[in-house]
């Protein structure tokens, strides 16, 4: 019944990471930096207090008697993982949402999952899985059974992203003989802002009005022109952003690993209050405030050398658009991001802390973004052969979460 419910809250955090930039998609005329920010105080400077605050008692006390280096490395790791979660929005850019997340965030399952465990072959600590435990395991070694099949899954998923990109080069090549295909005339969802500004190139809110208005009637999200989203799509670029987004990434697991001596600390006290229930669900939530101020400070420093170099600061106070709805959009995306790791600290505190919760929570947030692309039309007018081919991808990273599954079941 334990794994049972781990998977479930894992699953409930993915789905509202893969969900989160909905609300963002409804903001009307504020520039990228603009929004992404004020959702981003949200996600990392004033939710994560409040939920520690509501669930560990003495939270701030917790902080505040932590050795200086435990809070360093916390917050290091969290700065890291702040500028590859920048890079993120131009891999998906140049990949789309689902072949950019599913190779992004595959990468960073793959290092988030094993460098903690080799790390801890070297300086072992109690109660903390190392590599050796998992590959002399019958449970270590299905966990890793399953983590083969996800990169299986996400190389599949870029084999598709390779005949999508053929596709188009095709249809939009002008020696063709043939009038391009519907892969060309159809709509394309639109471009993420966040996507373009990530590269340090922004709109102005103008431009994206203008750019929204001309497809309305064919778009109800304002799909830019065909031949913007067929030049954004490049593979190759797309990938090398992809590999250096999804590596730094990792970072967020190795801080939740860093910061563990206060998560400890919460556990410890709340099973002295409650003895006999257990482990505490919401232990992690001390360590997701300090983490996620790193996030915050590589955030906050690029949206501003963005909203300078944009001219973009009027937004914040710009009347002529719906300042309210826009904020409360931002604020509801950032609260919703960050209960991706409400949930994930929940997982954690049922199947433990070790590799197969950051791949369970990797492959459904990994799952929740392809279907998003799907369901946005991504893949829309591509062959028969390209669409099964991205289906078989996300059915077998489908088949990887449940390997990894039982790989807990299995665990003593």
């Amino acid at each position: 019944m334990q794994v049972i419910l781990g998977v479930i809250f894992h699953f409930i955090g993915g789905f509202a990471s893969g969900s989160f930039y909905m609300p963002y998609k409804k903001v009307k005329g504020w520039a990228w930096e603009s929004y992404w920010i004020i959702g981003g105080v949200f996600s990392w400077f004033i939710v994560p207090p409040l939920a520690a605050w509501l669930t560990i008692p003495g939270f701030a006390e917790i902080i505040a008697t932590t050795e200086f280096s435990t809070l360093a490395y916390t917050y290091l790791f969290g700065l890291l993982w702040g500028i590859g979660g920048l890079t993120y929005g131009l891999g998906v850019r140049y990949l789309g949402v689902a072949l950019g997340s599913s190779i992004i965030l595959g990468l960073c399952m793959v290092f988030g999952a094993l460098i903690p465990s080799i790390y801890y072959q070297f300086f072992n600590q109690e109660g903390k899985d190392t590599i050796s435990d998992i590959a002399g395991s019958n449970w270590g070694l299905t966990v890793l059974a399953g983590l083969v099949v996800c990169v299986i899954g996400i190389i599949i998923c870029g084999k598709a992203g390779i005949m999508k990109e053929r596709q188009l080069k095709a249809d939009t090549s002008p020696g063709s003989l043939e009038p391009a295909n519907t892969l060309v005339k159809q709509p394309q969802p639109i471009v993420l802002a966040e996507e373009t500004a990530a590269a340090g190139i922004g709109y102005r809110h103008e431009a994206y009005d203008e750019m929204a208005s001309e497809n309305s009637a064919a778009n109800c999200h304002g799909a830019p022109s065909p031949a913007v989203a067929s030049t954004e799509y490049k593979f190759a670029l797309g990938l090398t952003v992809a590999i250096i987004s999804g590596v730094l990434s990792a970072c967020f697991n190795f801080g939740l690993e860093a910061g563990q001596p206060m998560s400890v600390v919460a556990n410890d006290v709340w099973k002295a209050a409650n003895p006999g229930q257990g482990e505490f669900l919401f232990r992690n939530n001390v360590i997701y405030v300090v983490v996620l101020w790193g996030g915050l400070t590589t955030n906050l420093i690029w949206c501003m050398i963005l909203n300078a170099r944009n001219k973009t600061f009027g937004d914040y106070t710009d009347k002529r658009t719906p300042l309210l709805r826009n904020y409360l959009l931002s604020a509801l995306a950032g609260t919703t991001w960050f209960l991706q790791f409400f949930f994930y600290g929940m997982g954690e505190s049922k199947l433990g802390n070790g590799a197969s919760s950051w791949i369970l929570h990797m492959s459904f947030i990994i799952l929740v973004a392809n279907m998003w692309g799907l369901i946005s039309n991504e893949w829309k007018g591509v062959s028969k052969k390209t669409k099964f081919t991205i289906v078989a991808g996300v059915i077998t990273i489908i088949l990887a979460v449940l390997i990894v599954g039982y790989g807990n079941y299995l665990k003593p």
